[in-house]
């Protein structure tokens, strides 16, 4: 069951794409969205080494930043609270400044669902090098995550990456459970290198999704996930990809936690992401 979701409100195309995505699962499910906005004032202000006699220009080119994030966020918020008024959908907005991380890591606690786009989380467009906010999202545990390209897409053809791991058995299960888009078809995908026979694995995994009134089909790819899954979500025209991992095999890049970051890292597109 969903109830609440909780949206990362980043740079404008980003943060239409996931208003638009969550709008229409809150439609589905009748959930409360939560808008979530950080202003990080450490790092819009982090201009690297100051030359002698450049410090007033440096002054002024973080002062100018954090105007232009504030500006943004304010209509980022703007777009969201009429778009959510418009579709009749509750929604709330929280907006802070600080740590992004620890200020999201708490606001997810208490959601059902964290959705925000692939590339940006906090940076508003000032920032022009942002880091790896997705991955480390994921190594904190922040799950279940649906990620979004900037360009809204329809929903129809979900891929599950299936390893055989118990990990990667989380992922399909809670995705299949929370029913996020039921009308949806799957396919469930193994790879060289999966954790038992494909051709049972697959069997058993098709069968559960089945169970949970899912039309699904079943396919094992002779080549290792990290070269190949990209290559064959694209060529089976998936709309979503499915993964899990833990936080321990993500962190010592292992095996599947090697593919989930290199997809990460890759995609443009939608993830559910879980553990």
């Amino acid at each position: 069951m969903i109830r609440r979701i909780l949206v990362g409100l980043a740079n404008a195309e980003h943060a239409d794409s996931a208003t638009k995505t969550a709008i229409g699962l809150a439609r589905i499910h009748q959930a409360e969205l939560t808008g979530i906005s950080v202003l990080d004032v450490d790092r819009l202000g982090a201009t690297g080494p100051v030359p002698i006699g450049a410090g007033e220009a440096a002054s002024e080119l973080r002062e100018h930043r954090i105007t232009e994030a504030k500006k943004t966020i304010q209509e980022i918020q703007d777009n969201f609270v009429a778009a959510c008024g418009t579709a009749g959908i509750p929604h709330r907005v929280e907006r802070d400044e600080g740590d992004p991380f620890e200020f999201f890591e708490h606001q997810a606690r208490y959601h059902d669902l964290v959705l925000c786009g692939l590339s940006y989380l906090f940076e508003h467009g000032v920032v022009d090098e942002p880091p790896a906010e997705l991955v480390r999202l994921v190594e904190a545990g922040v799950r279940p995550l649906l990620t979004v390209p900037a360009e809204p897409r329809e929903i129809r053809r979900v891929l599950i990456a299936y390893s055989g791991s118990m990990e990667s058995a989380k992922a399909m299960k809670q995705f299949v459970q929370m029913h996020l888009w039921p009308d949806v078809v799957l396919q469930v995908v193994t790879f060289e290198g999966a954790h038992g026979e494909p051709e049972q694995l697959l069997q058993s995994a098709a069968y559960y999704c089945e169970r949970h009134g899912y039309q699904v089909d079943t396919k094992h790819v002779d080549t290792h996930a990290y070269a190949n899954l990209l290559s064959y979500a694209e060529q089976w025209k998936a709309d979503l990809i499915v993964m899990g991992n833990s936080n321990r095999n993500l962190l010592l890049r292992r095996i599947f936690g090697e593919t989930m970051l290199h997809v990460i890292q890759h995609t443009s597109c939608p993830l559910f992401l879980a553990q």
